[in-house]
């Protein structure tokens, strides 16, 4: 039997500013669904990145492999508007550059600024998306308080359940946790815009997704394919990758990058209990995972890699829950 739309919920605690050295700020497009969400780590933070899916968009991911030569970053930029949302960086690097925060060079300081973005052009006038002056204002807006979650920032224009059309998606958003054990504290800060269903892990209940055709019941995807049900078609450009599922996992722990990376794979098991079908050639799913050091006892990775998955996935549940209706001003 298919679950009727959920109408009460429970928000996890917490957030990605639990962790010190992290600050968070939102900018929000008045003029149509749309925004970023910018991660400041003025003091720097060793940095690891795991893309999944077929239809990623990101900046700066190269650098963050272990084997190669930069160690830390200064913030971490997620962006609707799809490709042209990377954009957004270049005003994080401005801000940061003001700001004197950067890798020293014999010629300055150089902000490392890696990105990921989501697509979210189908709502509204798609020539509207975020740029350098989105990113900076962003910056401008970030603090070590716990950000707001929802339809803001980032996950403004994000939605899930979309196999099976646009008309019978749901809202997604920003969503953000925490976990604290043994001394340390793993956070994160989701942007849900999956193509599947998202699902609460501690009942298996879906709480958001592809609805019915008549709008009073959740349809399940996963059972709805494999029943024989045909998604919508066709799934080919301009339809694929438009769906996408991004975040930052964060950590008081002193990490290498080689670890940072394996907390940013381990943050995907996160996503694969929440999100199904999840990690499809539709989607371009990236995390990217932040130690920032605060905490100095040697680092057990098989607790945090624990942490790491469970903050994902109550983030990803807070995304959807606290997510509301599209309302934009008209252009």
């Amino acid at each position: 039997m298919n679950p009727e739309l959920p109408t009460a919920f429970k928000l996890y605690p917490g957030s990605l500013t639990d962790v010190p050295g992290i600050e968070v700020g939102h900018f929000t497009d008045t003029r149509r669904p749309t925004g970023c969400t910018v991660i400041l780590t003025r003091a720097g933070a060793v940095a690891g990145v795991d893309v999944r899916g077929a239809a990623p968009g990101t900046r700066e991911t190269d650098l963050l492999e272990p084997g190669n030569l930069v160690e830390q970053v200064h913030a971490v930029l997620l962006a609707g508007g799809s490709a042209w949302g990377l954009d957004a960086a270049s005003g994080v690097m401005r801000w940061l550059e003001e700001h004197h925060i950067g890798l020293p060079t014999a010629y300055g300081r150089v902000p490392i600024v890696p990105a990921a973005v989501i697509f979210d052009l189908g709502v509204g006038d798609s020539s509207v998306r975020p740029d350098a002056a989105a990113g900076y204002s962003a910056c401008t807006q970030a603090s070590q308080r716990a950000p707001a979650q929802g339809s803001v920032g980032a996950g403004t224009g994000a939605r899930v359940g979309k196999l099976f059309g646009m008309d019978r998606a749901m809202k997604g958003g920003v969503g953000t946790a925490s976990v604290q054990a043994a001394g340390f504290t793993v956070a994160a800060l989701i942007v849900c815009n999956a193509v599947g269903d998202v699902v609460d892990t501690s009942t298996g209940q879906l709480v958001a997704g592809a609805r019915s055709a008549d709008g009073k019941y959740l349809e399940d995807t996963v059972q709805a394919l494999l029943s024989g049900t045909p998604h919508q078609r066709p799934i080919t450009p301009p339809d694929a990758g438009t769906n996408t599922t991004i975040g930052v996992i964060a950590t008081d722990a002193v990490l290498s990058k080689a670890q940072a990376q394996r907390l940013a794979r381990v943050g995907h098991d996160g996503l694969a209990r929440t999100i199904n079908p999840v990690h499809t050639p539709l989607d371009g799913d990236t995390l990217f995972a932040l130690a920032t050091g605060t905490q100095p006892t040697p680092a057990d990775m098989l607790l945090l890699s624990v942490m790491a998955a469970e903050a994902t996935a109550r983030a990803t549940l807070n995304a959807v829950r606290m997510a509301n209706g599209l309302y934009f001003k008209a252009l």
